[in-house]
């Protein structure tokens, strides 16, 4: 079973490509997504790693949280799951008193 890891203060520059590098010399990388604004298409500063095993995961974190990368620190745990959003426009603006 996979481990997804949260990855965070990731230059702005980063592709998906560069951020599964940074994993690979800790296990077998399944996917590296870097996520972007959906307006400007730029880099929102973060993005996941997912990798085969949980030692795997393990031992990325534990090698690669709080390092630097283009003088940023990094921020690597494992991903929380999602939570799903629902938006509610009826009562916007509306206070109780």
């Amino acid at each position: 079973m996979g481990s997804k890891m949260y990855v965070g203060g990731l230059p702005y520059s980063t592709t998906d490509a560069e951020l599964s590098a940074m994993f690979v010399p800790y296990g077998a990388v399944e996917s590296a997504k870097i996520i972007t604004d959906k307006t400007t298409g730029q880099s929102r500063g973060f993005g996941f790693v997912e990798m085969n095993s949980a030692s795997e995961a393990q031992s990325a974190i534990t090698a690669l949280n709080s390092t630097e990368m283009e003088g940023r620190t990094l921020i690597v745990d494992l991903a929380k799951p999602q939570v799903s959003r629902t938006t509610s426009y009826g009562d916007r603006g509306r206070r109780e008193y």
